[in-house]
C-alpha cells in the first residue's frame, strides 16, 4: 500500500492524543516492566562502559575502582533523575586531565570532595534553571576545550603505551618523549599496537559476517583480544589490581588552600556541566532520527539534566568515584543500539555493579598498556577534524586554537578563560570593522559602505563621502545591520548639502522602514513625499514570519495609486509569481505564501461589497472546502469552491485596492519589486552572475500545482539552478499521444530529462487542491458545462478519480491517520496516478531503464506546513512497491 511519510518528526511539544477524548483512558503499564530493546541496548552500553571506565581511571592515577564508581552512579542515578533520558553518563574523558592535576596537587580523598562540592554547585545551577545559559559559549570555546584536554591525555598515555611512566605536565610528557622513545618497552609496545589494531580495524570489517561482528563494540574486542594474547604468550606486563572494597578510600574533609578549592570545584563544575548539556543536545540529534522513538522521548529538559548530573557527581564523590559527565561515545551507542527509554541507561549501570562485584578476576587479567591505548585512541579522536573545519568556515580558528593551545600549556580553566577573551576580542572586532570603499563607474561614483556603521567608522566615511564632486550622481549602498545616531546624522548632512548643490543621491541598503527618531527611509534616512508614506505603509521584512503579508495601507495611500475601476484584473487559476511567490510583493518581503494581491487569488466585489472567488479555484475567506466528514478547521489556509462556481474564464474588472482600501494598491508590484532590486538582488547578483555564465544545471525537474501557497524553493530548500519548476492547476501530467493532450508539459518532462539530463523528478500534491475539488464535485463523465480551457485541462485528471474509485485497488495514505476527507485522499492518489503518467513518457521511461533518473511522491500539506515522501508499506497487491530509505526512492 502506498503511503506518504512524514519528512521530519513533530516537535515533542505537539501530544499527540492515545485515545477518544470520550472514551476512558489507557490502561497504564507496570512500571517494572523492561523492553527487550532497553535490555540488548545496555549490554552493549556496559561493553563499551566496562574497559573505558578502568582506562580512564588509570590515566587520572586515581584507584581504578573509582572509574567502576563513577560509571555504576552515572548510570543509576543520572538515568533515574537526568533530563535526558538516553544519555549514558560515567567518567568522562573530558575530565582526565582536571581530575589527575586534582590528584596530583590535594591527594584523591580531597579530589571526592571536591567532586561532592562541585555536583551541590551543578545542584544549585540546575534550581535557578540556567542550564540553557551554558549553551551561550561559543561552539568553538567547547571544542578548542576538548580538543587540548585530548592532545593532553594522547601525550600522556604515550609513555604508557611504550612502556613508561607519564608526568604531571604536558611540557615534561614531551620533554622526555626521545628518551622513552630510545627505551621502548616491546612487550608493552606490542599489546598497545594489537589493541589499536583492533580498534581501527574491527568497524571496518566487510560483508555480512562483519555486519554480525559489529555487534561487538570495538573497545571490548580490543581490549580482549589484547589481554588474550598477553596472557597466552606469557608476557610479563603491569595490569590491572583491583584492591578489595573493603579497601576502597571515600570522600574526606577537603585539605588545601581556600582559593585553589574554590577554582577547583568551579574547574569540576564548568567541565562537567558544558559537556554534559551539549552532549544533550547531541542526543536529540541522534533521537530525531528515529521517528518512532522522538515521541516517547521528548527533547531534553536540560535543568533536570543539570539536576541529575550534580546529584551524581555527590554520590560518586561520596562513595570514592570520579566525577561524572556525559559521554558521547556511550550515549551514541545507547541512541543507535536501540534504546527506548531510560531503563537502558540504569541497567548498565546495574550490570557495572554487578561487574565490578563478580568479574574481579578477569577484569585484572587486562595489562594497562591495553587500556592506555584504548584512552590514547580517544584522546585522538577528541581533536575532531569536522570540528576543525566547522570553525574555520566560521572564521573561529583562532578562538579554537588559542583555547587549544592555553588548554594543553596552563590547564582548562586558563584555557577557556583565554578562549572567552579571543572570542569578545573577535566578536568586538566583528563589531567595529567597517570597510568602506569609494570607485567611480560611468559617471557615477558609489561609496559602499561594508560592516556595522558606527562613531567609530565616522571619520573614514567622512573621507569617503567628500570623494564625491558637487553635482555628481552618487550610489551610497550600506551593506550592514546596525547604524548608530553619528553615522546617521554624518550621512544624512552629506546627503543634504550634496542634493543642494544640485547633486543627487541613491542609497542602497538591506533594511528598510529604520526610524531613527523620526520615519526614515530603507537605510535610516530621510523620504519625502511619497517614498516616505510608501515606507510607513509595510513593515514587513524578507522571509520574516507572515500572517498573509496582510499589511495595512493608509487609505491616503491608495487614493494616490488608481481611482475605483482604474485597474482591471483578470482571473486566472492559483499561480506562482516569479521571484515572489504568491506574493506580489511589499517591500523587502519575498516569497510570502498566498499573499491575497497574488494573482492566483483574483477576486472582484459586487454591488454589496462582498468578495467573491473567480473560477472555482481560491476562496477570498481563508478556509479549505472540504466534502463529506471533513472537520472545516482540519486543513489549509485556502482552499476551493465549488465546481459550479467554475465559470467561463471571463475576466473580471474592479478596483486594485478593494472597496474598503485594505487591498493591495496597484503599486505593490512596483514597490516589491523595488524591495528585490535593493534587500535581495545585492546578495544573489554573484550566483545569478555564475548560472548566466554556465548556464542551468538543475539536479530536480519539480512538478507542482500553480496554488500560491506552494512556494517550491522555501519547503525544498532550495534556491537559484537547483529546481526546474513545472506547475499547473492539479500537478496533472497528461499522458503522452491523448487526442486533447497538452505539449506544454510534455516539452518541459522531455527537456528536463533528455537536455538537463535531471537526476529526479517529483510530483508534489498538497491539501486542499482546487482542482482536485472540481473534479469530486463534477458529473460521472467528467466535467460538464461549457468547455472553457480550464475544463478539458481537468479532464486529465480523470484517471485519477477513477482510480480512487476503483474498490480492487489499495488507497494512498498519510502514516499514522487516515486522509481527513474524500478531497485529501484524492490528493493523494493524484500523486500516485500522476507517477504512472510520468512512467508512459519515452525520455521518462527511457532514463528509467539506465537507472539515470528516480521518481518522486509528495504531497505537503498546507495547514500544517508538514511535508510527505511517498513510500511503500509492501502490502500485497499493490502495483507501486516503494521502499522508504530516508529520501524516497521511487525509481522503477
Amino acid at each position: 500500500m502506498s503511503a506518504f511519510v512524514p519528512t521530519r518528526t513533530d516537535e515533542p511539544s505537539r501530544e499527540k492524543l492515545l485515545h477518544e477524548p470520550h472514551s476512558p483512558p489507557p490502561t497504564r503499564r507496570p512500571r517494572h516492566r523492561i523492553a527487550g530493546a532497553d535490555v540488548s541496548a545496555s549490554i552493549a552500553v556496559f561493553l563499551i562502559a566496562l574497559p573505558l571506565s578502568l582506562g580512564i581511571a588509570l590515566a587520572t592515577g586515581a584507584p581504578l575502582q573509582a572509574g567502576l564508581v563513577a560509571a555504576a552512579v552515572g548510570g543509576i542515578v543520572v538515568g533515574y533523575l537526568g533530563g535526558t533520558p538516553l544519555q549514558v553518563s560515567g567518567p568522562a574523558a573530558g575530565l582526565t586531565i582536571v581530575t589527575a592535576e586534582l590528584i596530583q596537587r590535594y591527594g584523591w580523598r580531597t579530589t571526592c570532595a571536591i567532586t561532592v562540592l562541585a555536583g551541590l554547585a551543578q545542584l544549585g545551577l540546575g534550581f535557578v534553571r540556567v542550564a540553557r545559559s551554558a549553551l551561550a559559549v561559543s561552539p568553538a570555546i567547547v571544542h578548542g576545550m576538548l580538543a587540548g584536554i585530548g592532545v593532553t591525555i594522547a601525550v600522556a598515555q604515550l609513555h604508557i603505551v611504550l612502556g613508561g611512566i607519564p608526568h604531571s605536565s604536558v611540557l615534561d610528557n614531551m620533554r622526555e618523549l626521545p628518551a622513552q622513545l630510545a627505551g621502548v618497552h616491546a612487550a608493552a609496545l606490542s599489546v598497545s599496537a594489537l589493541t589499536l589494531v583492533l580498534l581501527l580495524a574491527w568497524p571496518r570489517i566487510p560483508g555480512r559476517m562483519g555486519g554480525l561482528l559489529r555487534k561487538v563494540p570495538a573497545p571490548l574486542v580490543a581490549v580482549a583480544g589484547a589481554s588474550t594474547a598477553a596472557s597466552f604468550a606469557g608476557l610479563s606486563l603491569p595490569k590491572v589490581d583491583l584492591p578489595s572494597w573493603s579497601s576502597h578510600a571515600l570522600a574526606a574533609l577537603p585539605e588545601g588552600p581556600v582559593l585553589g578549592l574554590v577554582a577547583a570545584v568551579l574547574t569540576i563544575t564548568l567541565v562537567c556541566s558544558v559537556q554534559s548539556l551539549l552532549g544533550a543536545v547531541a542526543v536529540d540529534k541522534l533521537v530525531a532520527t528515529r521517528p518512532e522513538l522522538s515521541a516517547r522521548v521528548g527533547r531534553s529538559d536540560l535543568d533536570r539534566e543539570l539536576l541529575g548530573q550534580g546529584a551524581a557527581n555527590v554520590v560518586s564523590g561520596v562513595l570514592g568515584g570520579l566525577p561524572i559527565a556525559g559521554v558521547a561515545v556511550r550515549s551514541s551507542a545507547n541512541v543507535q543500539a536501540g534504546a527506548v527509554s531510560r531503563n537502558s541507561t540504569m541497567l548498565h549501570g546495574v550490570l557495572v555493579v554487578v561487574a565490578a562485584l563478580l568479574m574481579v578476576p578477569i577484569l585484572e587479567l587486562i595489562p594497562l598498556a591495553s587500556l592506555a591505548a584504548l584512552v590514547m585512541a580517544v584522546g585522538i579522536q577528541m581533536v575532531s577534524l569536522h570540528h576543525i573545519r566547522t570553525v574555520t568556515r566560521h572564521r573561529e580558528v583562532l578562538v579554537y586554537a588559542i583555547t587549544t593551545l592555553g588548554v594543553v600549556f596552563f590547564g582548562v580553566l586558563e584555557g577557556v578563560a583565554l578562549g572567552i577573551a579571543m572570542a569578545v576580542a573577535v566578536a568586538l572586532h566583528r563589531l567595529t570593522r567597517t570597510r568602506i570603499t569609494h570607485d567611480e563607474q560611468e559617471g557615477v561614483h558609489h561609496v559602499h559602505v561594508r560592516g556595522q556603521l558606527t562613531f567609530l567608522a565616522v571619520p573614514r566615511l567622512s573621507r569617503a563621502l567628500h570623494l564625491v564632486p558637487q553635482g555628481a550622481q552618487a550610489v551610497v549602498e550600506l551593506d550592514g545591520s546596525f547604524m548608530d545616531h553619528a553615522a546617521y546624522e554624518s550621512l544624512q548632512d552629506w546627503q543634504n548639502t550634496h542634493t543642494a548643490h544640485g547633486g543627487s543621491v541613491e542609497l542602497i541598503g538591506r533594511r528598510s522602514g529604520v526610524r531613527i527618531g523620526e520615519p526614515t527611509g530603507p537605510v535610516g534616512l530621510h523620504l519625502d513625499g511619497r517614498g516616505a508614506a510608501e515606507s510607513a505603509d509595510c513593515r514587513c521584512h524578507p522571509w520574516t514570519a507572515w500572517r498573509n503579508h496582510q499589511c495595512e495601507i493608509p487609505e491616503s495611500v491608495t487614493s494616490r495609486d488608481g481611482e475605483p475601476g482604474q485597474a482591471q484584473v483578470i482571473a486566472t487559476d492559483d499561480s506562482e509569481e516569479a521571484g515572489a511567490p504568491g506574493n506580489t510583493g511589499a517591500p523587502g518581503h519575498t516569497g510570502a505564501p498566498g499573499h491575497a494581491g497574488a494573482p492566483g487569488h483574483a477576486s472582484a466585489t459586487d454591488g454589496t461589497g462582498e468578495p467573491h472567488t473567480v473560477g472555482g479555484l481560491g476562496k477570498r475567506d481563508g478556509t479549505e472546502s472540504t466534502t463529506g466528514s471533513a472537520r472545516p478547521d482540519e486543513s489549509g489556509v485556502n482552499g476551493s469552491d465549488r465546481a459550479d462556481s467554475l465559470g467561463a474564464g471571463s475576466e473580471v474588472r474592479g478596483m486594485a485596492g478593494g472597496t474598503d482600501g485594505s487591498r493591495p494598491s496597484g503599486r505593490q508590484l512596483a514597490r516589491g519589486i523595488s524591495a528585490f532590486q535593493r534587500n535581495t538582488a545585492p546578495l544573489v547578483r554573484g550566483e545569478l552572475a555564475r548560472l548566466a555564465r554556465e548556464g542551468q544545471q538543475p539536479s530536480q525537474l519539480f512538478l507542482t500545482c500553480a496554488d500560491s501557497r506552494l512556494v517550491t524553493s522555501m519547503i525544498t530548500s532550495s534556491g537559484p539552478g537547483d529546481l526546474f519548476v513545472v506547475r499547473n492547476v492539479g500537478n496533472l501530467v497528461p499522458l503522452p499521444g491523448q487526442e486533447s493532450g497538452d505539449d506544454s508539459v510534455a516539452a518541459a518532462i522531455e527537456y528536463a530529462v533528455d537536455v538537463l539530463e535531471v537526476r529526479s523528478v517529483t510530483v508534489c500534491g498538497h491539501s486542499g487542491c482546487g482542482a482536485m475539488q472540481t473534479l469530486l464535485n463534477s458529473e460521472p463523465d467528467g466535467p460538464q458545462g461549457p468547455q472553457t480551457p480550464l475544463r478539458r485541462w481537468l479532464r486529465h485528471g480523470l484517471p485519477s478519480l477513477e482510480r480512487m474509485s476503483d474498490e480492487d485497488r489499495p488507497w494512498a495514505r498519510l502514516a499514522g491517520r487516515a486522509p481527513a476527507d474524500a478531497v485529501e485522499q484524492l490528493c493523494l492518489t493524484n500523486v500516485v496516478q500522476q507517477l504512472e503518467h510520468l512512467r508512459a513518457h519515452e525520455s521518462v521511461a527511457r532514463a528509467l531503464r539506465e537507472g539515470a533518473l528516480e521518481l518522486h511522491g509528495m504531497y505537503f500539506h498546507v495547514g500544517e506546513a508538514q511535508a510527505y515522501l511517498l513510500t511503500e508499506e509492501g502490502a500485497e497487491g499493490t502495483d507501486d512497491v516503494f521502499d522508504h530509505v530516508g529520501v524516497a526512492d521511487l525509481s522503477a
